[in-house]
C-alpha cells in the first residue's frame, strides 16, 4: 500500500479511472453483442442501426484513449465485414 500522500492520491485516481474505463469497455461490448444478435436474427437493418451506435461509442473511447485507436478501428472493421457478408448472403438468397 502507498505511504506517501501523493502515492495515496495516485492510487485513488487509478481506481477511479479504472472503474470508468471498465464501464466504457463494458458498454462497447454490449453494443457489439447487439450487432451480432441482429445479424444472427437476419435483421440487417437493425444490425446497421446498432452498428452506427457501436461505432460512435467506440470512436469516442478511442479518442479518449480508453482503447487504442487501432484496436477500435479493427473491431469496427470486423463488425462491418460481417454486416457486409450478411447483406451479400441475403441478396444472393433473394435472387436465387
Amino acid at each position: 500500500m502507498p505511504t506517501t500522500r501523493s502515492a495515496k492520491k495516485r492510487l485513488r485516481q487509478n481506481v477511479k479511472r479504472r472503474m470508468h474505463n471498465r464501464a466504457i469497455k463494458s458498454t462497447i461490448k454490449t453494443y457489439a453483442k447487439r450487432v451480432l444478435q441482429a445479424l444472427a436474427a437476419q435483421d440487417i437493418a437493425k444490425a446497421e442501426a446498432e452498428y452506427r451506435e457501436f461505432a460512435r461509442r467506440i470512436d469516442r473511447a478511442a479518442t479518449h484513449r480508453v482503447l487504442h485507436p487501432n484496436a477500435a478501428a479493427r473491431r469496427k472493421s470486423r463488425l462491418q465485414a460481417r454486416i457486409k457478408a450478411a447483406k451479400q448472403a441475403q441478396a444472393s438468397a433473394s435472387t436465387a
